[in-house]
């Protein structure tokens, strides 16, 4: 008798070091020098660069006996194409740390690096024919935005340009050595990039605490991020500089990112997936944009665990039931949308209708998150989910 509890044994992981606090990156130095390497890779994007914050860090961590050499040349999302233009940029060129710096591109290109570079050849890796299983370059990841959790995540996606769809590599090697999350570096990050990577960590946040795979341990992580959320999203995307909501919302991050490298994500991210594969939509909008419309399908089978969440969302009011349960909180994620200037159907984003459809097809066929999902999803019910996304349908 296990007296209702899972006899399943679950693992937990996370970086072997996690700083977090306001000016953790003037630390980085030192951080670095307890790794004991000589030569370095500093990747970020062309946005990042722009605002002289690799040139920052290029100061921060310089020395007689450190040679350093950047990559920048991200724009957009990532693309496996990409990740071999900076393989082919440093292969024998005996890099021995990477440090990834900027939004959830960056990192995942910073992450995938590091665990490749000593490869002699990655293509079996970068088409999953092979799992990664070790990891010769140390990594440091340094979020510039409080939303995609990359820094504390197993996972690394990218655009498949030939298939035109996203795919996950997975391993835990990708963990970084260390993780630095400083909330200064999210200050001047502009309003749309802010509502749409937070509403990303809040989907990170409640698609782990209704996984198939969450533990207690996960839900505790889980659990404290959507807490903060309601609490802080508008005020960091509406007052930028409010430091205490930016603190939070790197909380949230950190903290859904946790939650969802133990226990997985589901449905919405399944469905994201084929937005950005076909329509270059960000990975947060699309995921922004999907919530309530998941959840008016598979909220009807999880009204428990949703009054369990208005509750430690403080959303809860007494005529909330697990009958309404489902309305009011889907009422919520649609008017949120609305709060946060972010798009709420795909007509708004030109996604065409008669492409909903294939997109079904597609995302009915990414049975890691749809297996991970509290209720089964056919292509048919996808195809609905979409039709009423392009519509605006929440009723």
């Amino acid at each position: 008798m296990n007296n209702g509890f899972s006899v399943e044994v679950k693992d937990f992981k996370s970086p072997k070091c996690i700083r977090f606090g306001y000016d953790s990156l003037q630390s980085v130095k030192g951080l670095l020098n307890e790794l004991n390497v000589s030569k370095v890779l500093i990747i970020s994007d062309k946005g990042i660069e722009k605002t002289g914050l690799v040139s920052q860090l290029v100061s921060l961590i310089a020395d007689e006996s450190l040679q350093i050499t950047t990559f920048t040349d991200i724009v957009g999302e990532p693309t496996f194409e990409l990740v071999n233009a900076v393989y082919d940029s440093i292969k024998n060129k005996g890099i021995e740390a990477v440090i990834g710096i900027g939004g959830g591109s960056s990192l995942d290109v910073a992450k995938i690096t590091a665990a490749l570079a000593d490869k002699e050849d990655i293509q079996p890796y970068l088409s999953s024919e092979k799992i990664i299983e070790a990891r010769a370059v140390k990594s440091i990841l340094i979020p510039t935005t409080s939303g995609t959790g990359s820094e504390v995540t197993m996972n690394a996606i990218f655009g498949d340009e030939v298939q035109q769809v996203k795919r996950g590599i997975i391993s835990d090697v990708l963990l970084p050595d260390i993780a630095i999350i400083d909330p200064n570096l999210t200050l001047t990050c502009p309003p749309r990039v802010t509502a749409a990577s937070g509403v990303d960590a809040f989907t990170h946040a409640i698609e782990s605490y209704l996984a198939k795979r969450a533990t207690m341990l996960t839900k505790i992580y889980a659990e404290k991020a959507m807490a903060l959320f309601p609490k802080n999203i508008k005020k960091a995307v509406h007052d930028g500089e409010n430091k205490i909501a930016r603190e939070n919302m790197s909380w949230v991050s950190l903290l859904g990112g946790v939650s969802l490298a133990n226990a997985g994500v589901g449905a919405i991210h399944a469905l994201a997936y084929p937005l950005g594969g076909y329509y270059h939509i960000e990975h947060g909008v699309a995921n922004a944009l999907l919530l309530p419309y998941v959840f008016k399908m598979i909220g009807k089978a999880n009204t428990e665990e949703l009054l369990e969440v208005m509750k430690i969302m403080d959303l809860y009011e007494e005529d909330i039931n697990s009958s309404n349960v489902v309305e009011h909180f889907v009422a919520y994620l649609f008017k949120l949308l609305e709060d946060l200037n972010l798009p709420s159907t795909l007509k708004e984003l030109n996604v065409k209708f008669e492409d909903l459809e294939m997109m079904a097809t597609a995302a009915s066929q990414i049975h890691r998150l749809l297996d991970n999902t509290p209720y089964k999803l056919t292509e048919d019910s996808i195809k609905k989910i979409y039709e009423d996304a392009y519509y605006g349908n929440i009723k």
